[in-house]
């Protein structure tokens, strides 16, 4: 009876609901560990599959589901309903079963032999224990204990900056000094202060933002470029070195954290979405962040006392992982409920944790100041050196142009670049024009969905020409030059790219040199697309390609042979060529692509030259 007693005390407690970040956190975590819960693998006779969550999606248990042990404590504290507390005993059980190693790490999946992940449960456990130890049973809290301590052996003995990409050494750096916090063991919060010095030399040079998302580590690209990923970036690291350095109280980090957040943050559109068009490991971009990532919150929520904007960002993307939630569920995306994509349990037992981790954290007091994100003034052009990246808000268009030229590790043909338009977005429709993977390949098979349809094809605006069952593309050329000038409220960006493979080869009969521009105007965007020079036999095999995102509820009409109007729940859009526009088939209205999570109307102008303006009518 001692841990229901303990509940009924604690539930007894009035939860503090305050201000719309909070009173959503606590809303909506409320309803997805309702959802989790409801998914747990009750019946003995299910052998190892007992006290796993079975994902309604994908019928798979994901290795990784023992974090969720941490929002059900947290969910037990605030409810008094001892189901959680059972369920998180239940979750111990499965993966001591399942995924348990007696190195003392946890594996990624059932059937995977990738370790890493150890950080994450280790902090999951810690955190559940150090808020919510006092609920648990003490045979239960002992062989958490226990466990723990063989974990951070492990870290301890495996981890080094050089381990995985970035976001594994910064993560063990804070799972080995919380847990050595509560476990008091010095040795392994050296070690996470050594990883955590070390760490920080990961910041760049001209705009502070956090790299070391695939290989060459230490190696520029020819660009100057460095690997960065916004989603681990906001998702992941920068959070777990915030959590990091408010438990230390390591101020010469938090201001480097929040410097590089603010970075960030320039990234984050106006409705929430985290604008990952570019990013290394954009193959997991879900528009609101990472898939397997578990939310910026915990970092932007609780350094708002230091900048206030920061408040504004993780409430934006708070609303939008709100919006995102279908069935008590989080999708991966805005269009997985109009295309009827089954959907992962992966982002919500993730991103769960970063809202109970912000509500389990003091809230910190934020100051009067501006509270708007960036990317909701129109402030013109921007450059980011770091990443060959530019920015423009003008009107209530918002766009993203890139020529970032570093590729993650050894994949070809991942995030686009060559000076590609990789977003496109505007204040009444969202987004209109978005980048995917150039290929969409299962980098991560056990973390992606397989996409079957046959008429699927990448998002991103392009140019391509198909010769022997190779298709070249000039937002696949890593060598493309961009230049960008803003006369008033006129902004224009330019780059001469070439049609390449994925291997940055030309075709056989020599290179097909491309030019883009983009002008644009708060009134409307004009895209110009055409090859310069182009090998005889090519010239009819050419293609210019112009994916328009929209959801299977949206109305389309063709008026003419060039002009397309596509009515959206605010407004009007109209896309108008001086080259006849085709829609390709597909295999229902749209076409869906699960990077980042989009519907899209595929149109294509058949030829090697043309201009396209884009206007929306309220």
């Amino acid at each position: 009876m001692g841990n229901i007693n303990r509940l009924a005390a604690a539930a007894a407690s009035p939860f503090l609901a305050g201000d719309d970040l909070y009173a959503l956190s606590n809303s909506l975590s409320a309803t997805w560990a309702s959802t989790l819960l409801g998914l747990q693998i009750t019946d003995k006779s299910q052998g190892a599959d007992y006290g796993g969550l079975r994902c309604p999606g994908t019928q798979h248990i994901y290795g990784r589901i023992g974090d969720t042990i941490y929002p059900f404590m947290h969910m037990a504290r605030r409810t008094g309903d001892s189901r959680y507390l059972d369920a998180a005993t239940l979750l111990f059980r499965w993966i001591e079963t399942n995924v348990s190693q007696p190195d003392g790490s946890w594996l990624n999946e059932t059937n995977d032999k990738w370790k890493g992940i150890t950080a994450f449960t280790v902090i999951a456990l810690s955190e559940a224990i150090r808020y919510h130890g006092d609920l648990m049973d003490p045979a239960f809290k002992s062989a958490i204990n226990d466990r723990l301590a063989k974990a951070g052996e492990f870290i301890y003995s495996n981890f080094n900056i050089d381990f995985g990409n970035i976001n594994y050494p910064i993560s063990g750096a804070y799972a080995l000094s919380l847990l050595g916090t509560i476990q008091d063991n010095p040795k392994f919060k050296e070690k996470g202060r050594e990883l955590t010095q070390q760490a920080q030399h990961f910041f760049s040079r001209n705009n502070h933002f956090l790299f070391g998302e695939g290989t060459p580590y230490y190696e520029a690209s020819k660009k100057g470029c460095f690997s960065v990923d916004l989603g681990y970036n906001v998702e992941e690291s920068l959070p777990n070195l915030t959590l990091y350095g408010l438990l230390n109280k390591d101020e010469e980090l938090l201001g480097m954290v929040t410097d590089s957040l603010q970075t960030h943050m320039e990234f984050m559109l106006p409705d929430g979405g985290w604008d990952n068009s570019w990013g290394t490991r954009n193959y997991k971009w879900t528009y609101y962040g990472s898939r397997t990532s578990d939310g910026c919150q915990p970092a932007y929520a609780l350094l708002a006392n230091r900048y206030p904007r920061f408040y504004r960002a993780a409430l934006k993307n708070a609303q939008l992982l709100q919006q995102c939630t279908v069935n008590g569920l989080l999708m991966g995306g805005l269009h997985y409920n109009t295309h009827q994509v089954p959907v992962s349990m992966h982002h919500t037992f993730t991103h769960i944790k970063a809202l109970i981790t912000i509500l389990d954290h003091e809230r910190p007091i934020v100051k009067a100041g501006e509270k708007t994100l960036p990317r909701e003034s129109s402030y013109g052009l921007r450059f980011f050196e770091d990443i060959q990246t530019w920015l423009v808000a003008t009107g209530k268009f918002r766009a993203t142009v890139t020529g970032y030229d570093r590729e993650y590790k050894a994949m070809h043909n991942g995030h686009a670049t060559g000076g590609a338009l990789t977003m496109l977005w505007h204040e009444q429709t969202g987004p209109l024009l978005v980048a995917s993977m150039n290929s969409y390949l299962l980098v991560e098979a056990g973390n992606m969905q397989a996409d079957t349809d046959p008429h699927s094809m990448a998002l991103t605006p392009r140019v391509e020409l198909s010769s022997n069952g190779v298709t070249y593309m000039n937002i696949s050329c890593l060598d493309a030059t961009v230049v960008a000038s803003q006369a008033k409220d006129r902004i224009v960006i330019h780059a001469s790219s070439r049609l390449v493979d994925k291997d940055q080869k030309d075709p056989e009969a020599g290179p097909v040199q491309c030019q883009t521009e983009y002008i644009f105007t708060p009134d409307k965007i004009t895209l110009s697309l055409r090859c310069v020079t182009v090998p005889e036999g090519y010239k009819n095999k050419i293609r210019i390609v112009v994916p328009v995102i929209s959801a299977s509820t949206e109305h389309v009409q063709a008026t003419g042979n060039n002009k397309i109007v596509i009515q959206k729940n605010k407004a009007r859009v109209t896309l108008h060529s001086n080259q006849p526009l085709t829609r390709l088939e597909t295999t229902g209205d749209r076409f869906f692509n699960f990077v980042p999570g989009l519907e899209a109307i595929p149109l294509v102008i058949n030829g090697r030259d043309a201009v396209i303006d884009i206007s929306i009518q309220g």
